[in-house]
Parts: C-alpha cells; sequence; structure tokens
C-alpha cells in the first residue's frame, strides 16, 4: 500500500464513526479506489474542482454516502452525474439496487466506464446524453441528482423519467425558500433533511419530492 493511499485509509477510519452507518472494508477499500482513479484521471481531463485527494474523500464520498440510509426502490437514476458523483459510491454501498448514470459529457462518461470496470461494479450503468432527451425503457423508482440544476429545473427536466409512486431526491448546499416557493404545482414537498458530513463545513441538505399524481 502506498503512501496516499495509506494516508486515506487513515482518513476515512478517523471519519467514519462519525456516520449514521456502517461500511464494509470491501466497501471502504472501493471508495478510496474510487477516489484514486478520479485524482489520477483529473489531472488530464478535469473532472473535478477538488484537487486533493483527502478533499475528495470528504467533498466526494462521504458528501455522496450520507444519502444512502434515503434510498427508496431498486432502480435509482443519478442525473447530472458528471464522473459519478453520487451514484457510484451509492452504487458501491448498496450492491442489490441498480443506478444509471446520466451525463452529456463524453470524457465523464468514459472515466465512468473505466471506474465501474476497475471497481467490479456490476450494478451501474453510465449514459452520455441530455437528461431531456431519454427514454426510458422503464420508469425509475428514484431520480437522484446533486450539484445539478435548481429544483424547478430539475422537476421539469426529469419527471418523464419516474414512475407515479416514485420519489426526486436533490442534495442541495444552503436551502432557500424561494427555490422551495418555485416548486411547480404538480409535485409536492415531502420533507428537507439536514445533513451532518463529516468534516465538511456549511450546509447540507436532503430535498424529497413527489408526483402529485390525479
Amino acid at each position: 500500500m502506498d503512501e496516499l493511499t495509506q494516508s486515506l485509509h487513515i482518513q476515512f477510519d478517523e471519519l467514519s464513526p462519525q456516520l449514521d452507518f456502517e461500511v464494509s472494508e470491501t466497501q471502504k477499500r472501493q471508495l478510496i479506489e474510487f477516489v484514486l482513479l478520479l485524482h489520477k484521471w483529473n489531472k488530464a481531463y478535469n473532472l473535478s474542482s477538488v484537487r486533493k485527494p483527502s478533499e475528495m474523500l470528504i467533498k466526494h464520498i462521504f458528501d455522496s454516502i450520507v444519502v444512502s440510509p434515503y434510498l427508496t426502490g431498486s432502480h435509482i437514476a443519478d442525473v447530472g452525474t458528471g464522473p459519478g458523483l453520487p451514484g457510484i459510491p451509492l452504487a458501491i454501498m448498496c450492491p442489490h439496487k441498480t443506478f444509471t448514470l446520466i451525463d452529456s459529457l463524453g470524457k465523464r462518461v468514459v472515466f465512468m466506464k473505466q471506474a465501474i470496470h476497475a471497481l467490479g461494479l456490476k450494478n451501474v450503468s453510465p449514459i452520455q446524453s441530455r437528461v431531456e432527451d431519454i427514454t426510458p425503457q422503464k420508469y425509475f423508482d428514484l431520480v437522484l441528482s446533486r450539484a445539478f440544476a435548481s429544483l424547478n429545473d430539475m422537476l421539469r427536466w426529469c419527471s418523464h423519467l419516474l414512475d407515479d409512486d416514485g420519489q426526486f431526491l436533490a442534495l442541495k448546499g444552503q436551502l432557500h425558500q424561494q427555490e422551495l416557493n418555485e416548486i411547480p404545482v404538480h409535485f409536492t414537498l415531502v420533507q428537507s433533511i439536514p445533513l451532518l458530513i463529516p468534516s465538511l463545513e456549511g450546509e447540507r441538505h436532503l430535498v424529497l419530492l413527489k408526483k402529485n399524481v390525479q
């Protein structure tokens, strides 16, 4: 184990007791390997503005996996996933759920395919497309986004992906009342959950929404 990998394992072990759920040794190894892959590819392809692996562990990995207890259903779409966030960390944490990762930028999809292969993940499928151009073969139980768009835009662009009984989950930083007021009338705010991310400063919220089905 090289020095960087060892330091990430130490950092992970220091932070993970602050989580409300367990992370297995296999999951920890895969999550750290994903950080190392992202760090390597980021040098050439500029996939993330976060440059340091130690910061990636907090801002990308822990910021993603805290959502895992709230994932409902088994068929999940991650829209505007970028380099696979939060979809790939969540696929590691939830191996019995399937994840479709959607992004319009080719270099991100190429990276995701490489990472999925390297990590041996069988429950993840990346798609290069604008989300509004996708016609799903099967409606999703859950549509998830992180740093993708306003709630209004997300709901307008993604409503055709979701089963009538499904939910939207949006990871947000500061949550302003104006953004909540602009939620389209045919959607309902179910809950806004404050999230605690180990070692991450600033507010984080998980916003749950559903369709109003007549």
